[in-house]
């Protein structure tokens, strides 16, 4: 996708040096009707007119406006320039189409973790309203089936935002103890300097890491949202710097730590599953001498010694 989007750049770039201002009326050239200019100009179309009535209904441009954008000269070398390019967004196209059929064919062989529950039907009209053009398939389908939850439900996050993070930490979450041990993992957790109990320093924790450049991504799409975590993302950048905010977001009200629990709790089970792999025996299951120690097993927290309390008890 980013060499098709590169290919289009140059198209724009063949079409600004003939003098041919078809981004000043068209906001994409790579939609329909931008194309349908472009292949007939390439088949040898030159009345600007003409070119002009492929308009799509859907544009704002009137085709009188239009056709003053199509007002330049037709130098051989440009066009020859612009052949070249598109014929390099067509075969991204097609490659990008390979793609999908093939990763939907995966998704369709992997095993079905839905335990038979249905999708959450989309009643907001911002999701509805917009219409993703890749994949060529329904994805949000799919990624419920393997995951049994739906993450798309999150506020910032969509399909392509839930698919990354489906690939990048995978559907079992049990590599991680905790929330926290996840956002470290992503690296967006504070970089303090401590000493003697106390911060004398902070910093910011450099990454590469593809599933926190899509939270951020995430988090930053909630500055106009009408909902809680939007509210909490305003509240964080008034204070903060944007950036500072974003990475909070992200890292602890944010995208982050919300769909770390749906994935932990309806696909991977409890918790004390997760951090055992199969779950304690039952109270009266345990022998006699274990039983003063019966709820060290069962801290819903750490999982370690400690009791609810947080200190360790000494057995008498």
């Amino acid at each position: 996708m980013r060499s098709a989007g590169r290919q289009i750049q140059r198209i724009q770039k063949a079409l600004t040096q003939m003098n041919l201002r078809l981004a000043n009326v068209l906001s994409d050239v790579s939609g329909v009707t931008g194309q349908a200019i472009i292949k007939a100009i390439l088949t040898g179309e030159r009345d600007p007119r003409k070119l002009a009535a492929f308009r799509d209904k859907r544009v704002k441009a009137s085709e009188e406006e239009i056709a003053r954008g199509l007002e330049g000269n037709w130098q051989e070398d440009l066009l020859f320039m612009l052949k070249q390019e598109q014929e390099g967004y067509e075969f991204c196209q097609k490659q990008i189409a390979e793609c999908d059929a093939r990763l939907e064919q995966y998704l369709q062989q992997t095993p079905d973790r839905s335990q038979g529950a249905s999708l959450p039907e989309e009643k907001r009209k911002g999701r509805l309203q917009k219409k993703a053009k890749n994949p060529q398939f329904n994805l949000r389908t799919a990624l419920f089936r393997i995951t049994g939850t739906d993450l798309t439900q999150i506020d910032g996050i969509d399909v392509r935002t839930a698919a990354t993070v489906i690939s990048e930490a995978g559907w079992d979450m049990s590599k991680w103890e905790n929330e926290n041990h996840f956002v470290s993992w992503l690296r967006l957790c504070p970089d303090n300097r401590i000493s003697g109990e106390k911060v004398i320093g902070k910093g910011r924790l450099r990454t590469n890491n593809r599933l926190a450049t899509a939270l951020r991504m995430a988090a930053s799409t909630l500055r106009e949202s009408d909902t809680y975590l939007g509210a909490q993302f305003r509240r964080l950048r008034t204070r903060l710097e944007a950036p500072v905010a974003i990475k909070a977001m992200a890292a602890k009200a944010g995208p982050t730590r919300v769909s770390n629990a749906p994935l932990r709790d309806a696909v991977c089970g409890p918790r004390r599953d997760i951090l055992r792999g199969t779950p304690p025996p039952a109270p009266d299951q345990l022998p006699q001498e274990e039983s003063s120690q019966a709820g060290l097993s069962n801290c819903p927290r750490t999982g370690d010694l400690r009791g609810v309390s947080g200190e360790v008890p000494i057995a008498t």
